[in-house]
């Protein structure tokens, strides 16, 4: 099957959008720590709602949750194309992989800081 290029503007965005949904399940179904992050964002949306958080909590709550589900989607396609190209263990492969869990790890503690400036006081 050949591939080819939609150049119409809006159907063109629309076979984008579809693919990059499409993209979106699969991480959620198919990558264990994608899971993880995924559900974390759904309790501390609920928890959101449950204490009421203000407007501007809730905009950094969102960004927090997306840099961390997008940061990981990231280091899982940069994982699949290291085990791609070279399946067995390499020491610059790990290198890079490890590089790409440091980039998920500062998203997390960022989420995590975020999280307890909003939900701290609410305990306190």
């Amino acid at each position: 099957m050949k591939f080819q290029k939609d150049n119409t503007f809006v159907t063109g965005r629309l076979k984008s959008m579809t693919y990059a949904f499409n993209g979106a399940v699969k991480l959620i179904r198919t990558e264990h720590s994608v899971m993880v992050q995924f559900s974390l964002g759904v309790l501390m949306t609920i928890a959101g709602f449950y204490f009421n958080i203000t407007r501007t909590e809730w905009l950094f709550q969102v960004l927090a949750i997306g840099l961390v589900v997008s940061i990981e989607g990231l280091n899982t396609a940069v994982e699949k194309i290291a085990d791609f190209i070279h399946p067995d263990y390499h020491e610059r492969i790990g290198f890079i992989k490890d590089i790409a869990a440091g980039a998920v790890f500062f998203a997390a503690m960022t989420a995590v800081a975020i999280g307890s400036i909003i939900y701290l006081p609410k305990f306190l």
